[in-house]
């Protein structure tokens, strides 16, 4: 990105968008809410793993909700111009529930986590209709670099107010507050955090109309069975479908690794300061990373880069289940803060070079869907192999198979145009072998 490139302002202030809401991910979903939720909200005496089953079976319902709607509303959005629209509404619902969160008081772990959830559902519902913007401010050769920005953005921006939060938390005398108050005064801070900085791409992102704006009736009418069609085109084209396919496993991983990982810290009795510093360590770790994984797909291609990342990710795997020292948490903090933005990112240019730009908003859908039904899995299985073995342990290792047979999927995707700017769709049907 030049200072005189015209795409400049559009571009940052999409990527901003990564910068407000990673603040959910990093302060609420994989840093407080987990603690808060077995130390504050359960009561007394709840054993550690029913616990982290609640936790898990709210975050796989509420990825469940955007499963079952992440294509419909993509559709719709598409045939309506309605993208932006639908950001705006599920960031309200985002920002008011994780402000909410912050009143609850001590003991009531079921309204938490109820809050909790719906602004999970806010945070993931919103991705959809940002993912798909992606086409609208990226040329074809800058779609590695773009999306790395946004999730270097996101880690940085989310870092630094987890900073401010950790700071609270752990000094709660600087700001007049005890610990589990301060804690529970960084989700007021995240919401408003959320919301400011959401504002650039509202103003600045613009949204492709070129087919005009539809009515709303008339979207839903005709969403619905552009949906059915593009159902079965995915179905049909080889390169689409074995992606997806690939990657609904593998980001299974990865998504239940972020949200599970302080839960299981806290099952083998680290303290919440040390984790907490460990989720420090991959955000920091995080924002130059994920800018190196843009140019790791501008040079050897996204596939491979995320293929890299896969290994070091099944290399974590198998450590995390012998670990036993809280320094040996920090060694893998960092290394996953090395690979986690580069899988997310490149996953998302590869699969933009993939879709026909006029539909984006719902493969996009598609693309979220099974991201989402995958965190359903992850995260409840981990917590069910917990509970039948009665060792945390255990639930660790059911991520070997998401990581290896995702990988080996992704392995069998020919990407057409690979390191070169001819690899989109120029029509309406992408390219790519067909499944007789």
């Amino acid at each position: 990105m030049t200072p005189a490139d015209p795409n400049r302002r559009r571009v940052i202030a999409w990527a901003l968008y990564d910068w407000a809401n990673s603040a959910f991910m990093t302060s609420v979903s994989a840093g407080f809410f987990p603690i808060l939720n077995k130390d504050y909200w359960s009561p007394p005496g709840t054993p550690e793993t029913a616990s982290t089953f609640r936790l898990g079976l709210s975050n796989s319902m509420a990825g469940l909700v955007i499963a079952l709607f992440a294509p419909l509303l993509g559709a719709i959005a598409d045939r309506g111009a309605f993208k932006k629209r639908f950001l705006f509404v599920f960031v309200a619902v985002g920002v008011l529930c994780t402000a909410v969160l912050s009143a609850v008081g001590q003991g009531n772990w079921n309204t938490a986590l109820v809050l909790y959830a719906l602004g999970y559902v806010g945070f993931l519902g919103a991705n959809i209709f940002y993912d798909s913007l992606l086409v609208e401010v990226a040329e074809e050769h800058k779609l590695d670099m773009v999306s790395a920005l946004g999730y270097a953005l996101g880690y940085l921006g989310g870092g630094l107010l987890f900073a401010v939060n950790v700071t609270m938390v752990l000094r709660p005398g600087w700001f007049g507050m005890e610990a589990t108050g301060a804690a529970r005064f960084a989700f007021l801070l995240v919401a408003v955090w959320w919301a400011v900085f959401s504002i650039p791409l509202f103003l600045f992102v613009p949204e492709n109309r070129s087919g005009g704006r539809t009515r709303a009736v008339t979207a839903v009418r005709e969403g619905i069975g552009q949906l059915r069609q593009t159902f079965r085109e995915i179905r049909k084209i080889r390169v689409v479908f074995l992606f997806l396919a690939g990657y609904w496993l593998y980001i299974d991983g990865v998504d239940t690794i972020i949200l599970m990982a302080v839960n299981y810290g806290r099952d083998l009795h680290f303290s919440s300061s040390s984790l907490i510093t460990a989720l420090l360590i991959t955000q920091f770790v995080g924002f130059p990373a994920a800018v190196g994984f843009g140019k790791i797909g501008e040079r050897l291609g996204a596939k491979a880069g995320i293929l890299m990342a896969l290994v070091v990710y099944v290399g974590v795997t198998v450590s995390a289940f012998f670990m036993t020292r809280v320094e040996e948490f920090y060694v893998l903090a960092t290394v996953i803060g090395l690979v986690q933005g580069g899988v997310q990112s490149l996953s998302r240019s590869l699969y933009a070079r993939l879709i026909p730009k006029d539909k984006a908003g719902e493969f996009f859908g598609f693309y979220n869907m099974l991201g989402k039904f995958a965190a359903i899995i992850g995260p409840v299985l981990m917590g069910t192999a917990g509970r039948l073995s009665g060792n945390v342990r255990y639930s660790v290792l059911v991520l070997l198979v998401l990581f290896i047979s995702g990988g080996f999927l992704l392995s069998l995707v020919k990407v057409p145009g690979e390191g070169d700017a001819s690899g989109r769709a120029s029509s309406s049907e992408p390219r790519g072998e067909r499944v007789e």
